[in-house]
């Protein structure tokens, strides 16, 4: 059974299950009194039976740490699950914050922003200026998590993001930090990038991790998922240099070669979100790099960020500045200890030490707090019933000439509330006239702001020395089934080598002039559902693969495209460059994944 004063943290990763009981230290600091972990086999191709799996290891868990039925808990879901944005807010006054920040939301979030669960925070800022945290979620997805918590015979106390729990931890545990610190957390499927620099935070996920690394092992060597991740964790390390693996031998030495290939991509998304980080946010390149999470167990991996990026790298201690019980096993916690970031940020919450608080509410548990906020005013209302009936009785019994007396002052009073009822209703026609305009704006700043966005999604993703663009327009009516631009010589219908295939895109027309008599025909809703974007790709150590290799990226990492997973049905792409030219023409047709409304005149 769970102590009274105890909390109990859960963190749910792509692969690794853990939890932990705290309780509060007399000082005001945490004490770890038990913990416990187990992993799910995160294979890619299995994704239909993850959450049976973690109900599974849920159940587990709180049967081995004793944990008592209906216990509501704190956890964590991993950054790949969540949308986060930090937006920087104009200089206004406090009391319009709110309503800003749910501006922003509707236009950040790529989905409806009624099928999304949404938390924010104002951050704490050196500089004066005011910057948000936006995190959000897709509502089923977070219901179908708390399910499983439920279906465990636990219960919610809050739900958090990984990367912000892991900054609580990070804030709590090196508070004397001074210089800008980054703090890599490799998980399963995604690697959480957090830099930390005074009061400033910023966060990414990229997808790049201890899945990756077994998918290369299985392809590279034609075994399974499970045999590959198997032979990782067993046998795998990360290799340095030639010097290192001639040392090894032939087995474990292209073994880690492997390993050290899958990790080759994220020394890239690293520079390339610092430089995000310090051009968008004002920030400072990291001084110094924490490691964390289950992919920092590879052996000779933090030698290899200290090699890739040549910044001092040690591990991560989130249990620097809290207290171990003695039931703890202190040799398991000593090689864990930096896999447990996230169940010390989700503690602080209960000691009020984290200084970022996101609440991600499940619709249950929403409904549930209503309730408990209702429960005082519903005592009061049915006490104030109960009164009103005594006084009904009492007045029913006195003299009925004091009761008519009474009748006539209401009706008088009525007749006095008459006067407002016409203003009332005018305020109320004036009301929605004013929200009709409201919405007309907002409607016109999505519109602005959205370009903007995939403009700069398009910029992040599809970025190579040997590719660059030219055009970019909008399609509408684009059917990725009955695509026909694909040419094989990448010649047009005229035999023209120009280098650019026509495209047909289908525009509305505009609505003639009504009969006389009837009524004009509503415009028709006319939807921007594809990109297409033209560029050159030129000689180069990939060729012509570079553009499916960025094609990929787009696909994996892309906010607001929907690449499928055959990048050639989307792609009208020479294999060669003809003659002596320097470069060759390409076309894409990038589907969005919301379509946009096309403005028509």
């Amino acid at each position: 059974m769970a102590e009274a004063q105890a909390t109990v943290a859960l963190n749910i990763g792509s692969q690794r299950i853990s939890m932990g009981v705290f309780e509060p230290s007399k000082n005001g600091g945490l004490i770890l009194k038990r913990y416990d972990s187990t992993s799910i086999l995160a294979d890619p191709a299995a994704e239909m039976a993850r959450l049976p799996q973690i109900r599974v290891a849920v159940t587990e868990l709180a049967d081995r740490l004793k944990i008592g039925k209906s216990t509501k808990v704190r956890y964590a879901i991993s950054g790949q699950s969540v949308f986060t944005r930090f937006i920087k807010l104009p200089p206004i006054e406090d009391d319009n914050v709110e309503q800003l920040v749910t501006f922003e939301a509707q236009q950040h979030v790529p989905f409806p922003i009624d099928e999304v669960i949404w938390d924010w925070q104002l951050l704490e800022s050196d500089t004066g200026e005011k910057e948000v945290a936006l995190v959000a979620i897709k509502g089923d997805a977070l219901n179908e998590m708390n399910d499983i918590v439920l279906g465990a015979g636990l219960g919610t106390a809050e739900v958090d993001a990984s990367p912000m729990a892991l900054y609580n931890a990070l804030k709590y545990n090196y508070p004397d930090l001074t210089e800008t610190t980054l703090l890599i957390d490799i998980g399963a499927k995604t690697c959480n990038l957090i830099y930390l620099e005074g009061n400033r935070m910023f966060t990414r996920s990229v997808a790049v991790g201890g899945a990756s690394i077994s998918t290369a092992i299985a392809k590279e060597y034609g075994v399974s998922f499970s045999e590959a991740e198997s032979q990782k964790c067993s046998n795998g390390m990360v290799a340095l240099n030639t010097v290192h693996t001639s040392q090894l031998d032939e087995p474990t030495a292209a073994l880690a070669t492997v390993i050290r290939n899958a990790l080759g991509k994220l020394p890239a998304e690293i520079a390339r979100t610092t430089n995000y980080f310090r051009s968008q946010h004002g920030g400072k390149a990291p001084k110094q790099v924490l490691l964390a999470g289950g992919g920092a167990n590879l052996p000779h991996v933090a030698e290899f960020f200290h090699e890739k990026l040549r910044l001092p790298v040690e591990f991560f201690n989130p249990l620097k500045m809290v207290s171990v019980g003695k039931d703890i096993d202190i040799d398991q916690v000593s090689t864990q200890a930096h896999v447990l970031g996230e169940l010390v940020g989700l503690a602080l919450r209960e000691v009020g030490k984290a200084p970022l608080e996101i609440d991600l509410v499940p619709d249950v548990v929403s409904r549930e707090r209503d309730i408990e906020r209702r429960k005082p005013f519903l005592l009061a209302a049915a006490v104030i019933l109960l009164v009103g009936l005594g006084a009904w009785a009492w007045t029913n019994t006195s003299d009925n000439n004091d009761a008519a007396v009474k009748v006539q002052v209401l009706e008088a009073d009525i007749d006095g509330l008459d006067k407002f009822h016409g203003p009332l209703q005018k305020l109320a026609k004036k009301e929605a006239g004013l929200n009709r305009r409201s919405n007309q704006l907002i409607d016109a700043q999505q519109a602005r702001v959205l370009w903007v966005d995939i403009i700069d999604d398009l910029g992040l993703h599809f970025v190579n020395d040997n590719v660059w663009l030219f055009d970019f327009d909008p399609v509408v009516g684009n059917d990725i089934n009955a695509q026909s631009i694909v040419t094989s010589d990448f010649h047009n219908s005229s035999g023209d080598k120009s280098g650019m295939a026509p495209i047909k895109i289908s525009m509305p027309t505009k609505p003639g002039r009504p009969k006389r008599g009837r009524p004009a025909p509503a415009p028709t809703k006319v939807m921007i559902n594809a990109i297409r974007v033209q560029g050159y790709w030129r000689k180069g150590s990939d060729g012509h693969e570079s553009v499916y290799k960025l094609l990929e990226r787009l696909r994996q990492g892309s906010e607001f495209f929907n690449v499928p997973a055959n990048e050639k049905a989307v792609v009208t792409l020479p294999d060669q460059i003809e003659g002596d030219n320097f470069a060759s023409p390409f076309v894409l047709i990038l589907p969005l994944k919301n379509p946009i409304p096309a403005p028509i005149k």
